[in-house]
């Protein structure tokens, strides 16, 4: 009996270390806890595009990837990068910023 409970706490405690290390990050993978904070920077930027009067027209992609915002897309002027660049910078969390916006 005593050598059975051994066996299930051994057990246990390596369900246990399986379940932490799965959620850590490596160096090619965030963990859960970046890929959040990632998804809230994320949305937090895209609603303040959408909410400004002037850049809710053009169509920016945002990622974000440990704190790194990638902007993408076509605006149309260079105010328009400006305003957007602006914007990212003002989100608490951003790290740097990858500015890939193409003025047509």
């Amino acid at each position: 009996m005593k050598k059975r409970n051994i066996v299930v706490c051994f057990m246990a405690m390596l369900l246990l270390i399986a379940v932490i290390g799965a959620c850590a990050s490596t160096s090619t993978r965030e963990g859960t806890g970046e890929y959040i904070d990632d998804s809230v920077i994320t949305t937090k930027i895209k609603s303040m595009l959408a909410a400004d009067d002037f850049l809710k027209s053009f169509k920016i992609g945002v990622k974000t990837y440990r704190g790194v915002v990638q902007l993408s897309g076509f605006v149309n002027s260079q105010k328009a990068v400006d305003k957007a660049t602006e914007i990212v910078k003002s989100v608490k969390g951003v790290k740097d910023i990858k500015n890939d916006l193409i003025v047509k």
